[in-house]
């Protein structure tokens, strides 16, 4: 497989900001929007919550995605799971066609896509699909870990080498991005497969396809993938919602790796926040406790719908839980919208973040929508037409 070298990492992004960085429609620089310091995006997991239809959960999505490009957030990722019963998003391309035929701005990708359970061919040409559907507004954000668990990733793999799949995770990237940039070099076995639809259609008689593709994402909870994107030149986020304590670490790994690409040439770096406003503290704490108490079964193999807030305040939990649910919930900034504001504010400031990613996990939509809301009154973005 061909050496992975920054220079390889094409995109559409030119021009340079304050930062150094790509600006003028390449959507991976956003503009910050009202009062906040950085931009501002949503991660939505499509939660199902005990009592509640995935079918519903979808609908929520559609109307966050809607509310989130009213109010001028720069993007909407929907990230990929499986095997889990109160998390409906495990055909993220699925879901974002489906996003994209209810909104018009607003960015959208995945966030990301696991990319050792899928060939990288698919992968191209289901992007290459949606970029046709939603042109210049797509991204494609990719992990390298399974986004479920082992028996399951091998399910999806059709082996039980589940190392070997991470461990080839640079060579898959590469074979990837030469899908989408339809230039694998004269010789490879692959030089005459194309991803469509895809550049290929450009280059065809009569073509008059744009060659834009949606640009590459690295997405990690560890130094892997920051130092990966750092050298590839390519923007990095992090999963600081559930991975905190290497939040910085990794960050810093990312901007010292940097090298410049045609995609970036000057870090850029988002972070993926749990955080849930409500009209007062003790709404969002009664709010947030579903998601720990969800968390608490996932750790402990015992996935389920999200419970609902009279569950989780009910719910018993043994010492050991406690502590989890304690631990949990210090990285959930939670509280009013001037509270939650200040904990992003705070957030940014300490990790230098590029863009804060925010993921709302509640039991019901009405919760996740009224925090939305609440955040963006409390940062002055634009208000619906």
């Amino acid at each position: 497989m061909d050496e992975i070298r920054g220079d390889e990492t094409r995109g559409d992004a030119k021009g340079g900001d304050a930062k150094g960085g790509a600006t003028d429609g390449d959507g991976i620089r956003g503009a910050a929007a009202g009062t906040a310091a950085v931009p501002l995006s949503v991660l939505d997991l499509v939660t199902v919550g005990h009592g509640r239809t995935a079918s519903q959960a979808l609908r929520t999505g559609v109307e966050i995605a809607k509310l989130a490009e009213s109010r001028g957030f720069h993007r909407y990722w929907v990230a990929e799971h499986h095997s889990m019963p109160g998390v409906a998003s495990s055909s993220p391309a699925v879901i974002l066609a489906h996003i994209a035929a209810h909104t018009e701005r607003i960015r959208l990708g995945s966030g990301g896509v696991m990319l050792p359970n899928h060939a990288p061919l698919v992968i191209a040409e289901q992007f290459g699909t949606l970029e046709a559907m939603a042109p210049g507004r797509v991204d494609l954000g990719l992990g390298r870990a399974p986004g479920t668990d082992g028996a399951t990733a091998a399910a999806l793999r059709r082996s039980d080498r589940l190392n070997e799949g991470a461990d080839d995770f640079p060579q898959q990237l590469m074979e990837l991005i030469r899908f989408l940039d339809d230039d694998f070099p004269d010789g490879h076995p692959y030089a005459r497969i194309h991803a469509v639809p895809g550049p290929v259609q450009a280059n065809a008689p009569g073509g008059v396809q744009s060659a834009h593709r949606p640009p590459v994402w690295l997405l990690g909870s560890s130094g892997f993938s920051a130092r990966l994107a750092g050298t590839l030149g390519l923007p990095f986020a992090f999963a600081h919602h559930f991975s905190a304590q290497n939040t910085i670490p990794a960050l810093d790994l990312y901007r010292e790796s940097f090298r410049p690409s045609a995609v970036l040439d000057a870090p850029y770096a988002l972070i993926g926040v749990s955080a849930l406003a409500a009209d007062d503290e003790r709404e969002a704490r009664r709010q947030v406790l579903t998601g720990a108490l969800s968390m608490v079964r996932l750790r402990t193999g015992r996935p389920g719908l999200i419970p609902s807030p009279e569950e989780a305040a009910a719910y018993d939990f043994s010492p050991m839980e406690r502590e989890f649910v304690d631990g949990w919930l210090s990285n959930v900034i939670h509280g009013t919208s001037d509270e939650v504001r200040g904990g992003l504010d705070d957030l940014a400031k300490r990790t230098g973040a590029d863009e804060l990613m925010i993921t709302a996990n509640a039991h019901g939509g009405d919760a996740r929508l009224r925090s939305y809301e609440l955040i963006a009154d409390a940062y002055g973005l634009p208000t619906a037409a």
